[in-house]
């Protein structure tokens, strides 16, 4: 007689449990793709004025720049795709690094960091048309980016009303046109703006990754890689996390290794530094740039009218700062502003481009995007108007009449 315990019974003791329902792993899957894609269109519907803003903005610059480059007699694609930096951007995709540091002043190519070359040959390589208007697309499509995570940052802290009116701050900067140009800024926002928001909301991975390639975009990625490994670091006091610690080994990776890869390529240690010497970009502690405020506010009788709005720009950027840090910005913020004024300021390089290398320190913008949050309707209309007449103005002025580079 079968007792039904064997594998072969043909009888039951009794009723069986009902299987567990599994959910297949395609199914799973796609089911996490699916919430994905929802909560991305939730949070592109929320920042949607904020870069509805930017882009009437930015808008408003380029149809007046096409207006003065007209009368001028001036094709205004050049004057965005190839011209300055992006001429050496495009020559980096073209032609790759030179393999010698040589003894020729601002000529060396390894001064400039590699992700967005490297971007601009790999998807030229896929799309119509050539490297100078991959590169312009490229920073076009980042500046979008950029402005979300701007707006990110700015809601997760505030609220939506201070976000767009941040947002829409920094694209009236009065170099903001340089968002639209093949250079790196509008990148390197991108990534700085999304890791400082990964921070905030403790997304340690994404951060110290978007750190890492922040470092691998502008020289600055190392206030980007500072932010994060601090923050990171301060936060196994309260509990320690293998994604916080893993974030903060990371976060400088992409400077150091373009740094090191310098070094190896030239030989000798200091490769990286012994370039920047070769572009006079050697740190005085601030040393070049009193004197050039100095001579522009104080010495020169009729000064170029945009080296006095890069003078302003830096001045009040420091104002700005003391204002972030007597409102208690969050650390990461601080630390990264922080840290970006100080390379901005500390080094005795070129005097002209200042402003453009803080176009990224969004978070010093923080404190007038508060203020324009809480004053009357009519002084924030008119001080809106006025920020965006004036970006205009400068961008134009700044590729239209400015000698050098912007």
């Amino acid at each position: 007689m079968s007792t039904g315990t064997g594998t072969n019974a043909g009888t039951s003791t009794g009723p069986q449990p009902p299987e567990p329902e599994t959910t297949p792993a395609p199914r799973f899957h796609i089911l996490r793709i699916l919430r994905a894609v929802g909560a991305l269109r939730t949070h592109l519907r929320r920042a949607a004025p904020a870069l509805l803003a930017y882009a009437a903005v930015r808008l408003v610059g380029l149809l007046l720049l096409v207006r003065w480059a007209h009368v001028q007699h001036h094709s205004v694609w050049p004057l965005l795709a190839d011209r300055w930096d992006a001429d050496w951007y495009l020559g980096i995709a073209q032609h790759g690094y030179t393999h010698h540091l040589g003894t020729r002043y601002d000529a060396n190519n390894l001064a400039f960091f590699p992700l967005y070359p490297f971007l601009v040959k790999a998807v030229a390589v896929l799309t119509p048309g050539t490297r100078a208007t991959t590169g312009l697309v490229i920073s076009i499509a980042a500046s979008f980016l950029a402005a979300w995570g701007v707006f990110a940052v700015g809601h997760h802290l505030h609220g939506r009303r201070v976000a767009v009116l941040l947002t829409f701050l920094w694209a009236a900067l009065p170099v903001g046109l340089v968002q639209w140009m093949g250079y790196t800024e509008s990148l390197f926002t991108a990534f700085a703006a999304w890791a400082l928001y990964a921070v905030l909301t403790g997304r340690w991975l994404w951060a110290g990754a978007l750190a890492a390639l922040s470092g691998l975009t502008r020289p600055t990625g190392i206030a980007v890689a500072a932010a994060v490994t601090l923050t990171a670091l301060l936060s196994l006091r309260r509990r320690f996390s293998p994604r916080a610690l893993a974030a903060a080994a990371l976060a400088p990776a992409g400077w150091l290794v373009y740094v090191g890869w310098v070094g190896l390529r030239l030989g000798r240690w200091d490769g990286y530094f012994a370039v920047q010497r070769l572009w006079h970009n050697e740190w005085d502690g601030g040393a070049e740039t009193l004197r050039r405020m100095w001579q522009v506010l104080a010495q020169d009788s009729r000064p170029e009218l945009f080296l006095v709005m890069v003078t302003l720009t830096l001045i009040v950027s420091v104002a700005l700062y003391a204002l972030s840090a007597w409102d208690r910005q969050p650390l990461p913020l601080l630390v990264f502003t922080g840290v970006l004024l100080l390379i901005v300021l500390g080094s005795g390089g070129v005097y002209f481009p200042r402003a453009r290398f803080l176009l990224p320190g969004f978070p010093l913008l923080l404190p007038l995007a508060l203020h324009l949050s809480r004053a009357s309707r009519r002084f924030r209309t008119l001080a809106l108007t006025a920020a965006l007449l004036g970006s205009a103005y400068c961008g134009a002025y700044m590729v239209l009449v400015w000698p050098s580079a912007p």
